[in-house]
Order: structure tokens, then sequence, then C-alpha cells
């Protein structure tokens, strides 16, 4: 199993790639599964802010595409002094997959751990809408 060093390293090198001619906020991510495969991704702008999709997203529908469903870690990678949380958007998207994924921000001088599940105590998940119909 990769280290959080290696998953960090994967996600800085893939924040390179990233699209954000707007905002000027480049951010990487690697997100291991529960089998230790890694998928990584990057943030995406569009001039139609709501079609940007976030570099979270991009690994989990990686990998989603590659059958996994099962996420162990998730680390992203921003250019600045401190670490920042997923997104709301990112941390429901993820969320759909298990709530027990371990998330890490590294920046340039310190780095921040949390458990999904403390960053949406409240996921939305698939139990609703099994009431629901």
């Amino acid at each position: 199993m990769k280290q959080n060093a290696d998953l960090a390293t994967v996600a800085r090198e893939t924040l390179r790639n990233a699209y954000a001619p707007y905002s000027g906020y480049r951010v990487g991510a690697a997100l291991e599964t529960e089998s230790g495969e890694v998928f990584s991704g990057c943030n995406v702008e569009n001039a139609s802010y709501g079609l940007t999709i976030c570099a979270e997203r991009t690994a989990a529908v990686k990998a989603v595409s590659a059958g996994h469903r099962r996420f162990h870690r998730l680390v992203i990678a921003t250019e600045g002094d401190r670490p920042v949380a997923p997104c709301g958007a990112c941390c429901q998207f993820v969320a759909e997959f298990g709530v027990d994924t371990m998330v890490y921000s590294v920046a340039d001088k310190e780095t921040r751990s949390w458990l999904l599940r403390d960053l949406i105590p409240y996921a939305f998940d698939g139990r609703v809408l099994e009431k629901a119909t």
C-alpha cells in the first residue's frame, strides 16, 4: 500500500495539469481505492463556472470508471501555505462510496487530515431514496 507521502507526490504532480484559467486556483488529487489502486485527478475549470469539475471528483470518476466502489484515502494538494478541506460537492460525491475514507490535504507548510464522515456528517445517501419509494 502506498504511504501518504507517495499519494501526496501523486497529487502534487497532478496539480501541474490543472486547468484553472479563471480562478488560478489549481488542485491535484490522489485517490486510493480499497484494493490499493491509485487514481489521480485535477480541477478543470470552464467559462460556464457551473461546469467546472474539482480534482477530487475527477479522481473519483476515474476510479468508478475502472470498477472501484470503495475508497481508502484521498489526498488533495493545493499551492497555498495552508491546507483546505474538499468542497461540499466533493465531500457529498465521495461519500456516495463510503464515509470512512480518510481525507488528507497537503499544502506548502502544513498537512491536515479528516475522516470524511466528519466533513459531511449528514451526507445524503441511498437510504434516503429507499424510504421515498
